[in-house]
């Protein structure tokens, strides 16, 4: 492994910087974790594991991964499945602790074994194909339910695990009392972590909100029992030196573990891959798909060892180390030794972290990740992308998530081969994949000027723009030269668009226009029309100006406009 000594220092700065931004909502997923526990040192307990997962998965996730300035941690959605299968072992095993800490270690492993196994049969390129809406619906059902699930320690109470539990006990637990000092301290939190960026991003909202909020507390005299508790001092112990396994119900740590493993593993592969993206776009670099659930996989093997939280790609620390001037692995491998670094010598004072703090910077999480652009959107989207997210979005909050996304694939496969059907049926032959040609001149294509033949490049395509095209697409927009003036966009032969296509092309289309071009198109068909109408796609990005009925009309555009500025 190689690290240039120029970057080592935006390495340092951006890993440490993400490592601030870490230590807060490791400590908080790793309480929601642990919520459905009823045990006294279910806090302490949860937050270790919070610290753990994030220190060992951090460290060998970038040691091994194929994303260089990825920060890998503990994300909501892997916590909503993690305190899932610590419920179940609790309940199961009639409140054995040990048994419970067996299930969350198996749970890592084989979430882990079962990521660097679709590393090995190069699975990671399929992840491309998960329709828009299956993401949206899946990602804002979790946030729903983590907002839900952190309603309850906000009031000062412990909360139910299932979520209908959550919503039809919230009105006898209110008349049971609410603890109106956390419950203060949680909106307090929240307020900070929304307010403050609005003074200053220079310092992390999330670590301030902590701070201010837990030293306030002291003031107030806050129940020991509303705080985290004392996490344990020293060294975390792989599973198999912990006390107490005698007394360990192995079927039911198993029976907990395995397949929730399998799920942890499938979403993990997810929400890293996705985060992988983000940190491309920003960096303009490639990552290795397969190389990084490798490097997942062995993170949360190792984790789950020592009985820490799995985790996965996490999209606000990644761009946070980025903006921070992260550009190599390293910067994830110093994030977890300064998490490391913190358990030895802030843990004694972790202990007296309110709950509800921690449930306050929970519930912005939760906020940030509902997709309340995909919501506002139903009413313009194609009505069966829109079905499929609200499908998508209640069977995740009502059912469970690895439901949803099976159902959700199924359902959009099943509908996205209807309406090419029906575009067969009504047009000419559909081509089964988008292909784009960037060599091969169309027949049509006459009448640029000459002298601005080298500033004007044609992206041609053919056939559907839709979830299983888009990387492709992505990827030669990406690959558009600087110094380009106009990109002609032609359309002819794109008969159909849904919204992973629409949103894909609008954040191409924003990218070039920030590096300075044009963007023109031409020949819009009436389907990708009306949506590109309906979102605002025109003429809030691309104006009807710039839009033509022909590539003769665009060619004459061109013409004009390099008179014009003659």
């Amino acid at each position: 492994m190689k690290f240039e000594m120029s970057k080592i220092k935006g390495d340092i700065f951006g890993g440490i910087t993400a490592g601030v931004v870490a230590l807060p909502l490791a400590l908080a997923f790793g309480i929601q974790a642990f919520g459905g526990i009823n045990d006294p040192a279910a806090g302490s307990m949860g937050a270790l594991a919070g610290l753990v997962g994030a220190t060992l998965l951090g460290f060998f996730a970038s040691l091994f991964g194929g994303t260089s300035s990825q920060i890998s941690g503990p994300t909501g959605p892997m916590t909503v499945i993690t305190a899932g299968i610590v419920s179940a072992a609790w309940a199961s095993s009639s409140g054995n602790f040990a048994t419970v800490l067996v299930a969350l270690s198996l749970a890592g492993i084989c979430c882990g074994l079962f990521q660097i196994l679709f590393g090995v049969i190069r699975i990671g390129k399929y992840v491309r194909y998960i329709p828009y809406p299956v993401l949206s619906g899946f990602m804002s059902g979790i946030g729903v339910i983590i907002i839900l699930q952190q309603i309850y320690p906000l009031i000062g109470q412990k909360s139910p695990v299932l979520v209908v539990d959550m919503i039809s006990q919230f009105p006898s637990r209110i008349a049971d009392g609410v603890s109106l000092i956390a419950l203060l301290l949680g909106l307090g939190t929240i307020a900070i972590i929304w307010l403050l960026p609005r003074l200053t991003k220079k310092i992390p909202a999330t670590l301030v909100a902590l701070i201010v909020m837990s030293l306030a507390s002291l003031f107030f005299n806050l129940d020991n029992s509303l705080c985290i508790g004392e996490i344990p001092s020293g060294a975390p112990l792989p599973i198999f030196l912990r006390e107490g396994l005698g007394s360990v119900d192995w079927i039911t740590a198993l029976e907990a573990a395995v397949i929730p493993g399998l799920t942890l593993a499938g979403l993990g592969s997810i929400d890293t891959l996705l985060t992988s993206v983000v940190a491309d776009n920003i960096t303009k670099t490639h990552h290795n798909s397969n190389k990084e659930l490798i490097g997942q996989g062995t993170g949360n093997a190792i984790a789950g060892l020592f009985c820490g939280l799995s985790g996965a790609g996490a999209t606000m620390r990644t761009v946070v180390n980025v903006k921070s001037g992260g550009r190599t692995k390293l910067s994830g491998m110093i994030h977890s030794l300064f998490l490391l670094a913190v358990l030895f010598v802030l843990g004694p004072i972790m202990k007296y972290v309110p709950l509800s703090v921690l449930a306050g910077i929970l519930i912005t999480v939760g906020w940030g990740i509902i997709d309340f652009k995909g919501f506002r959107d139903l009413r313009v989207i194609p009505k069966a992308d829109a079905f499929v997210l609200l499908l998508v979005f209640f069977t995740t909050v009502f059912v469970d998530l690895l439901t949803a996304v099976g159902i959700g694939m199924v359902v959009a496969c099943v509908l996205f081969m209807k309406r090419m059907g029906d575009l067969v049926e009504g047009h000419y032959s559909a081509q089964e994949m988008t292909t784009f040609d960037k060599e091969t001149p169309w027949h049509d294509e006459q009448g640029i000027p000459e002298d601005m033949q080298h500033k004007v490049y044609i992206q041609r395509l053919d056939g559907p723009l839709f979830f299983g095209s888009i990387t492709r697409f992505q990827q030669l927009m990406d690959e558009i030269p600087d110094g380009v003036r106009y990109v002609i966009i032609r359309m002819r032969r794109v008969d159909f668009m849904d919204q992973s296509g629409l949103y894909a092309m609008r954040t191409a289309i924003t990218d070039l226009q920030a590096r300075g071009t044009t963007v023109l198109m031409t020949i819009i068909q009436p389907q990708p029309l009306y949506m590109m109408k309906s979102l605002h796609l025109i003429p809030e990005v691309v104006t009807e100006d710039h839009t033509f009925p022909t590539f003769e009309a665009c060619a004459e555009f061109l013409r004009t406009h390099t008179e014009s500025h003659k």
